[in-house]
């Protein structure tokens, strides 16, 4: 698919974009890709990681996804885009949310604007769980993102730039995720449990981008891709990390759920079902047509995909080798 192609990741120093990085070069032969993103000394590192005269397609490109005229600039000749860009830490975007509108909104808008001025052949955004009924700023502003996404297909010419999004869950070892952060009060010996009914969704960041990349491949556009992925228990989260530490509760934090849902009932009726993932496809009647040989299921009308209901749930061993096996890699 990337074969001699442009490729360009928006947000490509972050977790998911350096590891989308080394499996694109493992695995195709790209004629550039191209890292989009903010922070120099993150680009000045990931590029001791891949540089650039070990791998000739590599380009490090500095910009915002809010600088639409950057995005000009970048997008030439480009044929690919992921993008990856977002803030995305829950309580830092509550107390700044109008930064959180120009980065997943505004951002996400400039992107799609320049993607089809530019001939960009085709864009996967990455969206959250956080984005299904949100109740907090970051998966309010991902919701707006995913549906301007959905509806920049119709904005585009026929056999023109097609956009899709994809959904998943917490990823392991991410920056941010809780992961890390049970393991640095491990020497504190307690760890802060909000509830111990909580679930969340997990996925590993291989998982994510194989997921990412099987999508862009697949995508005819206006689809919004979901994993069936597994669930666990935030206490039995908690003895795979650290099974010998005490746990205390410190109650539910702002803008968090006690379960999280990727699939609403309200999205039941428009969502199809494959054996590893699920297919929400969009409400626009005039994108029915790409969908005619969707060989997909429809669900139940009362379908919920929650993390608290799920089928399939990780127990304290399966995590404690998913979690083993990234320390190893490392």
């Amino acid at each position: 698919m990337f074969n001699d192609k442009i490729v360009l990741i928006t947000g490509g120093t972050g977790s998911f974009g350096k590891k989308c990085t080394e499996i694109i070069l493992k695995r195709y032969k790209p004629k550039k890709l191209i890292i989009f993103s903010r922070d120099e000394l993150k680009q000045w590192e990931m590029a001791q990681q891949f540089p650039d005269t070990r791998y000739g397609c590599m380009r490090y490109f500095i910009g915002d996804v809010r600088d639409k005229e950057r995005l000009n600039r970048a997008f030439q000749g480009v044929e690919y885009v992921i993008h990856a860009a977002a803030l995305k830490q829950v309580p830092t975007l509550e107390y700044n949310p109008f930064e959180a509108i120009k980065t997943n909104i505004i951002g996400a808008q400039n992107v799609i604007n320049v993607a089809i001025d530019q001939g960009v052949k085709r864009v996967l955004a990455l969206s959250t769980d956080k984005a299904a009924n949100p109740i907090n700023l970051y998966g309010a502003t991902k919701l707006c993102s995913d549906k301007l996404f959905i509806a920049g297909n119709s904005y585009t010419k026929r056999d023109g730039t097609i956009f899709s999004v994809v959904r998943y869950g917490n990823v392991v070892g991410s920056r941010g995720s809780v992961i890390p952060y049970f393991e640095n009060q491990r020497e504190t010996g307690t760890l802060p449990i909000t509830d111990p009914r909580m679930t969340r969704f997990w996925i590993t960041l291989d998982q994510g981008v194989n997921f990412v990349l099987e999508c862009m491949e697949n995508m005819v556009g206006g689809e919004l891709f979901v994993p069936k992925i597994p669930s666990m228990n935030i206490m039995d989260l908690a003895k795979a990390i650290c099974p010998d530490c005490k746990t205390e509760i410190i109650g539910i934090r702002s803008g968090e759920k006690l379960h999280e849902v990727m699939i609403t009932r309200d999205d039941a009726r428009f969502t199809v079902e494959f054996d590893k993932y699920y297919v929400i496809k969009p409400q626009f009647r005039y994108f029915e047509r790409r969908f005619d040989n969707s060989k997909g299921k429809s669900v139940q009308e009362d379908f919920e995909y929650n993390s608290g209901t799920n089928t399939v749930f990780l127990s304290v061993e399966e995590m404690t080798d998913i979690i083993n096996n990234k320390a190893e890699k490392q």
